[in-house]
């Protein structure tokens, strides 16, 4: 259930932007939603709903962008996506590698009236 908390946080996020843009209305939300990140798209609609009822976000379009776990491979510098949480590299088979996406939940941007 830490969906609620997340979609509060964006809500925030939305609703601050939306005021100091002086918005009469949001018309879409454009989250990154990454991988690993554990947040489930179904609850972050589902509490999306409820919690822009009687907002200038109600009834706006939320777009959820999924992004790829991938990491970098610190032995030969080699971007890859990650397979079933396999972080050994393709490329030279080093396993000290750092997460470069894929955990993201951010609002990339919104759209206003």
């Amino acid at each position: 259930m830490h969906e609620l908390s997340v979609v509060e946080s964006m809500m925030s996020v939305v609703l601050r932007h939306a005021e100091a843009n002086h918005a009469t209305s949001v018309s879409k939300i454009n989250l990154v939603l990454g991988e690993a990140s554990s947040v489930m798209e179904d609850p972050v609609r589902f509490y999306f709903e409820i919690l822009s009822k009687d907002t200038v976000a109600e009834g706006a379009e939320l777009n959820i962008k999924r992004t790829p776990l991938a990491a970098r491979c610190d032995d030969c510098g080699k971007d890859f996506k990650v397979v079933e949480f396999d972080f050994t590299c393709p490329e030279c088979k080093g396993s000290k590698t750092e997460i470069i996406s894929g955990r993201e939940f951010q609002v990339e941007s919104i759209e206003i009236n």
